[in-house]
């Protein structure tokens, strides 16, 4: 347990979206409170309703959306939760996929070296209403040192970076 919290201190980050002129190009959505395939289909409908969204695979199994996104899309993170809540569940782990070069040119994250120019960086938001409710008060007991999470604005986005 040590071990994961000093993981996720040495990759935690905050990514301001709003300054960041990083596209993201896929996001996976692990959806909770999901009992049937109509469930899946709410979600699935409000997704696809996202004129930058090019397709939407499901996985029933894992009631996991994946979406691709059109190229040269302004979203950010926010528009999934609101998606997904609009369809009345809520999401237990959002993973983005953003441009690794709009990431280094930044001065917010430093990626590692094994991310390559030109390729997709992975990552995991960690705030409320992007994992489950278990997860962030967990979370919340790591990261009582990081003034910016608790304080849960609508546009700090904290971060890790996933294979």
């Amino acid at each position: 347990m040590k071990n994961l919290k000093n993981t996720y201190f040495t990759i935690i980050a905050i990514l301001f979206l709003s300054t960041l002129n990083a596209q993201i190009s896929k996001a996976e959505i692990r959806a909770t409170g999901l009992t049937c395939s109509m469930c899946s289909n709410a979600i699935n409908k409000q997704l696809k309703s996202m004129p930058e969204v090019s397709s939407v695979d499901t996985d029933l199994n894992t009631n996991t959306f994946t979406v691709t996104l059109k190229k040269d899309n302004t979203l950010s993170p926010k528009i999934f939760k609101d998606k997904v809540e609009k369809a009345g569940f809520f999401i237990g782990v959002l993973i983005i996929s953003i441009d690794a070069a709009a990431i280094k040119s930044t001065n917010f994250i430093n990626v590692n070296s094994s991310t390559a120019v030109g390729s997709d960086a992975k990552i995991q938001i960690l705030d409320k209403g992007y994992v489950t409710a278990k997860e962030y008060k967990k979370l919340l007991k790591s990261f009582k040192n990081i003034a910016t999470y608790e304080a849960n604005s609508e546009d700090d986005f904290h971060i890790k970076f996933v294979k």
